[in-house]
């Protein structure tokens, strides 16, 4: 079984590095950003959303925990947002180590999420996924999750950004 806890330094550390090298990955992958200062251009986005790390305000970051031996499972990073006049959750990452993966953690995760962030008084949660992510995609649809836009590209000469 596992839960969400407060995140630690120690693992914010690990949390931070894997979530700006992940960010620029998929914007790579999906032709959103070229390879060059990408990793750059991650971090940037990354030190604006959270100047303050851990103590950043309205930014709440998990570990992903088992219950019965405290392993770390993954991270979770969750904030208060402005959408329209009206403040949402919005999940910016959610992340299951590879051996832990397929094994529910990340369902399980959310479904906290959800009790979270019902007790901060907000009643929406909102996120993105990159349409190449089935995985994940397959993930929230079975969580009730449901697509509210989508951006769509067509690349000219052969241009992928």
């Amino acid at each position: 079984m596992s839960i969400l806890v407060p995140m630690t330094a120690e693992s914010y550390a690990t949390f931070w590095e894997a979530a700006v090298s992940g960010y620029a990955e998929q914007n790579i992958a999906c032709g959103r950003w070229p390879a060059e200062r990408a990793l750059e251009r991650s971090r940037a986005e990354h030190d604006k959303l959270l100047p303050q790390g851990l103590d950043t305000p309205d930014h709440y970051l998990f570990d992903i925990r088992d219950l019965q031996s405290n392993t770390l499972l993954g991270s979770l990073w969750v904030a208060e947002a402005d959408r329209a006049g009206v403040r949402i959750a919005f999940v910016y990452a959610v992340r299951i180590f590879p051996a832990f993966r397929r094994q529910g953690h990340a369902k399980r995760a959310f479904k906290a999420l959800e009790s979270f962030v019902k007790g901060l008084g907000l009643s929406t949660i909102g996120l993105h996924v990159f349409a190449f992510n089935t995985e994940a995609r397959a993930l929230y649809e079975s969580l009730g999750y449901e697509v509210t836009s989508l951006n769509m590209h067509k690349y000219l000469n052969d241009a992928s950004y």
